[in-house]
């Protein structure tokens, strides 16, 4: 077991090494949930030589019990309900739309600060690799997984470095594929399988975003910029 990791770029690439069959496919994405999956993410998507962006997901807390999601919205402003939890608690149309807009708010900063005016990527049709630094019981994970499935991508895989093994079957159990070295028992937290697990800040993950983005837009060995090109 590769465990615990040095940090979250040690962690990427034992992710990486489980991922290898997949390098040399054109329509594959990294797409990292900010921000401790953005180091991780880098390295996968270095190893596979595939675009990396990140997926946005804010949870939509029920008003006066924040910690239980209602439901959650995600990049690309896609909202998606825990229809369980709305009818239980009947929560009024107006509370629920307020919740909406402040985190349609916060989405939207987050957004414009890591991506630094890029688009979003294109995801319909694409095999997309959807990369944490790990899993304690996978909630968050699966409003990720909820809201980009309405974007229409070809396949999801989730990828996280260590998870627990509750979260693993919370996302089998909604026919996510997931893909994880390492599922230690007990789990404790993910924090603890790690011996550096500072804060990733926000500069870090724009400045790994920009780097990624700059790599993208080399040509291989021989080939043109597609902007000499042009």
């Amino acid at each position: 077991m590769p465990l615990p990791y040095r940090d979250r770029f040690d962690a990427g690439r034992a992710l990486a090494a489980e991922l290898l069959a997949l390098v040399g496919r054109t329509d594959m994405l990294v797409l990292a949930l900010p921000r401790g999956g953005v180091p991780v993410a880098d390295q996968v998507a270095r190893e596979l030589r595939a675009p990396l962006d990140v997926f946005v997901v804010r949870k939509l807390g029920v008003p006066g019990h924040e910690e239980l999601a209602m439901g959650a919205i995600a990049s690309g402003d896609i909202v998606v309900f825990n229809r369980e939890v709305l009818a239980m608690l009947r929560i009024p149309r107006a509370e629920l739309d307020a919740v909406i807009g402040r985190e349609r708010l916060e989405l939207a900063r987050r957004d414009r600060e890591y991506r630094d005016g890029r688009p979003p990527p294109a995801i319909a049709g694409k095999l997309v690799i959807l990369v944490d630094d790990g899993l304690a019981t996978g909630s968050s994970m699966l409003a990720a997984v909820r809201a980009l499935r309405e974007e229409h991508p070809q396949r999801i895989i989730v990828a996280v470095p260590v998870a627990s093994r509750e979260a693993v079957a919370l996302l089998r159990g909604e026919g996510t594929e997931v893909v994880c070295p390492a599922t230690p028992d007990p789990f404790y937290g993910v924090g603890w399988w790690y011996q550096d697990f500072s804060q990733t800040t926000d500069a870090e993950v724009r400045d790994l975003l920009a780097r990624a983005s700059h790599t993208a837009d080399q040509p291989a060995p021989g080939e043109q910029s597609p902007r000499a090109a042009g």
